[in-house]
């Protein structure tokens, strides 16, 4: 399968206002595309799409959305249609993660946890996949995590939302097979981003990737065409496949077994999760 051609493409790009969002739109806007760029925090966002029309000369859009609100994938697609801009990609990149025993959790930032990271990324995902399918060549990326592979104690909520992901996107794989629309869960591990500034755990142990080399791991599987999913790191792929390899229960104790030992919140988060 040929490389993803992204000249003359529009991709939206969500929580691109820093992390992997803000690598995602350098790169796509690197290699042709025009950007919509999407997030909470509109100076960061209107910096980085001056940045990208000097360097690339590109289209690039910011908009201030907050994904917290129901119906956003919605209100977003009806703004681009008001504007003429027309949509070929869409990266779902935005999201944040709670890091404490369930139970202590505040109800209302679980909820908008759910919101942003399960349901309006699904109304992202409906509101655009008919322009993406037919566009011919566009892309779909919902960013996932590794959390997404096992149980998560200590990060339950977020856990179960990344999972949802992986499930989700890896059927729209299989639903947009011969449309030419390429399909990608993507699951970073422990990334430098400022996701973590939000946790309460403060410093994850372990080994940390770049924004850059998240994104590079993605186009890479994107150009390829073949992959449902991808992880990002030979070590994050190993880790990926060793809950197949024992009992559900045995995978749930060596999770909460590496949430202690990663020094997380509450019992702690052995993965780290997408950037917000």
């Amino acid at each position: 399968m040929a490389a993803v051609d992204f000249t003359d493409q529009c991709t939206v790009v969500t929580g691109a206002s820093s992390g992997i969002g803000a690598a995602f739109a350098r790169e796509l806007a690197r290699r042709g595309s025009d950007v919509v760029l999407v997030a909470r925090r509109l100076e960061r966002l209107e910096a980085l799409a001056e940045e990208l029309r000097e360097a690339h000369g590109v289209r690039a859009t910011p908009i201030a959305l907050d994904l917290s609100l129901p119906g956003a994938g919605r209100a977003l697609a009806a703004d681009l249609t008001g504007r003429g801009i027309p949509v070929t990609g869409l990266v779902n990149n935005a999201g944040f993660g709670t890091d404490n025993l369930f139970h202590t959790e505040d109800a209302a930032a679980l909820s908008d946890e759910i919101t942003v990271d399960v349901a309006n990324l699904v109304d992202l995902t409906r509101a655009f996949i008919g322009p993406l399918r037919a566009s011919g060549n566009g892309i779909l990326v919902n960013v996932a995590s590794m959390a997404a592979y096992s149980p998560t104690p200590g990060m339950a909520v977020y856990g179960a939302c990344k999972a949802f992901v992986l499930s989700f996107t890896e059927s729209l794989w299989y639903e947009s097979r011969g449309t030419g629309l390429r399909v990608l869960s993507l699951a970073p591990g422990l990334t430098r981003t400022e996701f973590f500034d939000d946790l309460t755990g403060g410093t994850y142990k372990g080994n940390y990737q770049t924004p850059e080399q998240v994104v590079r791991t993605a186009l890479r599987a994107l150009d390829r065409g073949r992959r449902p999913s991808v992880q990002s790191g030979r070590r994050n792929a190993m880790v990926g496949r060793l809950p197949r390899l024992v009992t559900r229960r045995r995978a749930v104790i060596l999770s909460g077994a590496m949430s202690a030992r990663s020094g997380a919140g509450g019992t702690g988060a052995a993965h780290a999760p997408s950037p917000a």
